[in-house]
Order: structure tokens, then sequence, then C-alpha cells
């Protein structure tokens, strides 16, 4: 009979490298559907005092594979990235790369003016620039502080 040190460090590490390899790929948000993860497009919210600046990661896809609908409390994007057809006679393709339709609700802080909406697409980026509404530029709220009674 052989004796075997055990190493419960082992177990830990083995877990450890399991869970990295789930959440490998943290870089790109995913959202979770009926036939499992989904890739949606990384997003950056800016706000200053007069309206929301949004920056959505695109890459590969053109404008016309684009649908963005905004309303006054959130941006509604939707998309498709269509796959290439390649053909190969020798040799095997792995692709990292995710094709599929896409679709993601960002809810916005202030209320815009979604009439008043501008977009511009570069290189893969989309940068929208969402104006407040006169009521959310101008809302101030007056603290009121009591002394205390002596």
């Amino acid at each position: 009979m052989v004796l075997v040190r055990y190493n419960p460090w082992q177990e830990l590490n083995a877990l450890e490298r399991h869970i990295n390899g789930l959440f490998g790929d943290t870089r790109v948000p995913s959202a979770r559907s009926e036939k499992g993860f989904i890739r949606v497009p990384a997003a950056e919210l800016h706000e200053t005092n007069d309206a929301i600046h949004l920056k959505l990661e695109l890459p590969g896809l053109e404008a016309k594979d684009l649908d963005i609908q905004v309303t006054q409390d959130a941006v509604h994007i939707s998309g498709e990235r269509k796959s290439e057809t390649k053909t190969q006679d020798n040799g095997i393709t792995k692709s990292e790369f995710y094709y599929g339709k896409f679709q993601r609700v960002i809810p916005l802080s202030a209320r815009v003016q979604n009439t008043n909406v501008t977009a511009d697409y570069k290189d893969g980026i989309l940068n929208l620039t969402l104006p407040k509404s006169e009521e959310e530029k101008n809302k101030v709220v007056k603290v009121n502080l009591e002394q205390p009674a002596a």
C-alpha cells in the first residue's frame, strides 16, 4: 500500500483554475439567455450638467446592422454580427468571435430629450450624446439644516 500526502491547497488551486476558465473573458459583458451566455457590447457612461455621453464598443459591425432606440430614461441597442463563411481546403479554424444577435438596454440616471440625440459611429465605437431635459438641468434641491434646540 502506497501512502500519498494529502494537500488541500491543490484542490483549491484546481477550483480557482476552473472558475478562472469560466469567467476568463470578463472584458466583454455577457447576458444570460436560454441558450447560455451571449455577449453584449461594453458601455461607458459619462454624465455632465447638460448631457449624458454614452460610448459603446461595437467592433466589426456596420451602422446598418445596428438598431438604436432612445426613450426618456433608457437606451435600447440591438444588432447582429453576421458570420463570414470562409472555405478552407486544409486546416482547422478556431474562432473566439461572437456571431449572432445581441440586445442591451441601458437605463439612464436622468431624463433626456430623446428627440435631440446625436450619434457618431467610427472605428467600431458608437458615441451618443443624450441632452438632458430642461427639468433635469434646472433641478436644484434646497436642504434645510435645523439648528438643534438649546
